[in-house]
């Protein structure tokens, strides 16, 4: 039920289209800092800047419009460390998986981590709840939804009677869902392609280029010009082809014993789909593993979709990922941006390596460190 209201509701166009101001203000943060550390000649680590691009994107969806602007900041930098800590922790090998009598004891204390980090995610949604509630007995009306938080509550509080009646806890849990599984994984694609596009040069003046003829060196990428920008949208998917941000995707439970391509398949056996093998298959792809965002100008077969068994970085069938649109959004508006905005180097002293981490999500072994330096005329447009 959540998910059905979360793809109705909350990840729709509509609602989508309603909430691109909060992106674009995030957006514009990010780009103002990062003109003043080009103006400074000081390079950043590139994945911590998209990362807090991200969550404030992410969080100003979420509850921009109820938590107060000066503490969006400070609840951003809470959530890095949360959210690294739990995708690190749901990535361990748990011996209580393989030994389930064993689970009581929680050996490895990830169950006790994890705790922590629950609590700490709870106490910060608890005083997002509480600023919300302040602010509607301040306006004296229920007015307009401005935000993903007040959209949720409105559900719980149409619904109490209903069969599956809505309470705070599913209103913290879809929240909750939405931070981690929005913007670590949003912010390794980012990171790639970046890595990849510095790499090959070439590639990211190709993408400039496009976006000098749509956008303009004299103005500002907004996500209307997206639809203008095939480079800029082959550029993530041949991202997601070559780093799939989860390789094993998530786990899938038959309901019935199945047989799948001659293979009986038990009920209730946990089963991955390693997208990364099929994504690098050479029976499927040319050269699978260059970086040819080319591959998919003309390629109109390979969307985010899932219907095409080459492509699956979402998934596929009926449990796709349900935050396609929005992390389909945030990638492109923020690629296009920091690409538009700067030119980007690597610093004397550093390396260029894409090295990759692998975990339930995959990352960069080692960070991306490069400096941002400004290429847009009129330095007003950093502001």
């Amino acid at each position: 039920m959540l998910r059905k209201f979360c793809v109705l509701k909350l990840l729709n166009r509509k609602t989508l289209d309603s909430f691109y101001e909060l992106r674009r203000k995030a957006m514009r943060e990010r780009t103002r800092y990062l003109y003043q550390k080009g103006q400074e000649e000081s390079p950043v680590n590139v994945g911590d800047q998209i990362f807090m691009t991200v969550i404030n994107l992410t969080m100003n969806m979420l509850w921009g419009g109820s938590v107060k602007a000066e503490e969006m900041e400070s609840v951003g930098i809470k959530f890095k460390g949360i959210i690294s800590e739990t995708i690190r922790l749901l990535g361990v090998a748990n011996v209580s998986d393989f030994f389930p009598l064993l689970a009581r004891f929680d050996l490895q204390g990830l169950v006790k981590k994890m705790h922590v980090c629950a609590r700490e995610v709870d106490a910060i949604l608890d005083r997002a709840i509480e600023q919300m509630q302040e602010l509607r007995s301040e306006d004296g009306n229920d007015g307009e939804c401005k935000d993903f938080l007040q959209h949720l509550m409105k559900l719980k509080e149409q619904e109490p009677d209903s069969e599956v009646p809505v309470t705070l806890n599913h209103v913290k849990a879809v929240l909750v869902d939405m931070v981690v599984g929005g913007t670590d994984t949003t912010t390794s694609t980012i990171e790639f392609a970046m890595a990849e596009l510095i790499r090959n040069p070439e590639l990211m003046k190709r993408a400039q280029q496009e976006l000098d003829d749509v956008v303009g060196k004299d103005n500002i990428v907004e996500e209307s010009h997206i639809t203008k920008l095939p480079y800029v949208v082959a550029i993530m998917k041949e991202t997601l082809r070559l780093y799939p941000t989860v390789p094993l995707l998530v786990p899938h439970l038959p309901t019935e014993t199945s047989v799948v391509g001659g293979y009986t398949i038990p009920k209730n056996t946990k089963t991955f789909i390693n997208v990364w093998s099929i994504q690098r298959d050479p029976q499927v792809w040319d050269n699978p593993t260059e970086f040819r965002p080319e591959r998919f100008l003309d390629n109109k077969s390979c969307d985010f979709t899932g219907t095409d068994y080459r492509f699956l970085p979402f998934g596929s069938g009926r449990r796709i990922c349900v935050g396609v649109a929005l992390a389909e959004r945030v990638v492109l508006y923020t690629l296009a941006t920091l690409l538009h905005s700067f030119d980007w180097n690597i610093p004397e002293g550093q390396v260029l390596d894409l090295e990759k981490k692998f975990g339930i999500a995959l990352k960069l072994k080692t960070p991306l460190i490069a400096l941002p330096v400004p290429r847009l005329y009129n330095s007003n447009l950093y502001l």
